[in-house]
């Protein structure tokens, strides 16, 4: 029976008489470990700030925009020609079991003006059904009501940063702005929303009513124009069956024939996501594959400083055979050996990808995500790593002859 104490602790002395040495063949390890987690850390990472831009948005939204124009053989970008209207939206909510919501969205950079100050900011009309669909609570004040869309009411609702730009500490509740020399209301004031993912800042915004932007801000030219509508599904799996049904209605309802394109895009911000999140689950497999061929180096240096090993110790393994060593206790020594080395430089690496980790977080704006997994997972990897390429080595010594490996010099 296999001593397991006695020749662990036979391991343990062999590994700590030759300590530079025993460092050395971890290092691969080290390095192997630490990279694995860091790759995988900031592939998570990049996963979780994807799924925060989107829930930002809202959930199972479709956006429907204007379509493409084209004069005199030049062709402008999406939005240019102003097909989507205001009751487009509200038709397809009314007629379209999946989708539970229709905003319609016009937008303008505008100069807004308290008092003595004031800001460049995006100014945004729109009516209620945009918040409960971007899922925006209010700090405090209200929402628009359906007074203030029928009367084209002059009153808006601020982001965190524009109040803090042109009231300071002031509550701006019941204040009156300036948009475009018009003066609004303040009737409410959103909760901090912070920077998305691609660096804009979400509370660097005003909202007025869809009606008062139409007629008496943004100049439109066409009654009950927008910019897009947004709408929101039931479910996820509803944004996917909505869509041809949106798309059919539409081509109704602006009479496009059958040799006609669309006058407008639709864009599943459900399915972008879902894409974006496969593409990078995939770039993180594929950051920590690359990552684990360190660890496989890291077997390899483990292999020939243990054939070394084996080498340099053939007599002590002829000693320990004459005096009833069995093959079994000398393969699970120098196994113990091989397992050893790579759980110390599992855990060292461990360390290393921790720190490595936080570094590219402070010196990066990535933003890595630890998680359980990423750290157990390359550990338990070195170790079967150590096993893996520790087996040849541990055979080979439990193979020698005793008497010669007595007689070795």
């Amino acid at each position: 029976m296999i001593n397991v104490a006695m020749i662990s602790s036979i391991a343990f002395r062999a590994i700590k008489a030759n300590k530079l040495r025993s460092i050395l063949t971890s290092l691969g390890i080290i390095i192997g470990v630490a990279a694995v987690i860091v790759m995988l850390a900031v592939g998570h990472g990049a996963q979780i700030s994807i799924q925060n831009d989107m829930k930002s948005m809202g959930s199972n939204i479709i956006i429907i925009r204007s379509g493409v124009a084209t004069s005199s053989g030049a062709r402008s970008g999406h939005g240019a020609k102003p097909t989507m209207k205001k009751s487009d939206g509200d038709e397809i909510q009314r007629r379209i079991p999946e989708i539970k919501l229709a905003a319609p969205v016009l937008e303008e950079t505008a100069q807004i003006i308290y008092g003595n100050a004031n800001w460049s900011t995006s100014v945004t009309g729109t009516d209620s059904r945009n918040f409960q669909i971007k899922e925006w609570d209010l700090a405090y004040g209200r929402l628009f009501s359906d007074t203030d869309i029928k009367n084209s009411a002059k009153v808006t609702i601020l982001g965190q940063t524009v109040v803090k730009e042109l009231f300071g500490d002031v509550d701006p509740l019941n204040r009156t702005v300036r948009i475009k020399g018009l003066p609004f209301k303040v009737i409410g004031v959103l909760e901090t929303r912070g920077q998305s993912t691609n660096g804009i800042d979400q509370d660097d915004a005003v909202f007025i009513p869809i009606t008062t932007a139409q007629k008496k801000v943004m100049g439109i030219k066409f009654p009950d124009q927008v910019k897009f509508v947004m709408l929101q599904a039931v479910d996820s799996q509803s944004t996917y069956t909505a869509q041809e049904e949106i798309r059919q209605l539409l081509r109704q309802r602006h009479n496009l024939g059958d040799n006609k394109d669309d006058d407008f895009v639709i864009r599943n911000l459900t399915q972008m996501m879902e894409m974006m999140e496969s593409s990078t689950k995939v770039m993180t497999i594929l950051l920590g594959s690359i990552a684990s061929i360190s660890l496989l180096v890291g077997g390899i240096g483990i292999m020939n400083i243990m054939l070394v090993s084996v080498t340099e110790r053939t007599r002590e393994i002829g000693i320990r055979m004459a005096i009833g060593a069995k093959s079994w206790d000398i393969r699970w020594q120098f196994l113990t050996e091989a397992l050893v080395l790579s759980l110390i430089g599992g855990v060292v690496g461990i360390l290393v990808g921790l720190i490595g980790t936080e570094l590219v977080a402070h010196f990066t704006s990535l933003t890595p995500k630890i998680a359980l997994i990423y750290v157990l997972l390359p550990f338990s990897f070195a170790g079967l790593v150590g096993l893996f390429f520790g087996f040849y080595p541990a055979y080979k010594a439990s193979l020698l002859n005793p008497i010669n490996a007595l007689r070795y010099e």
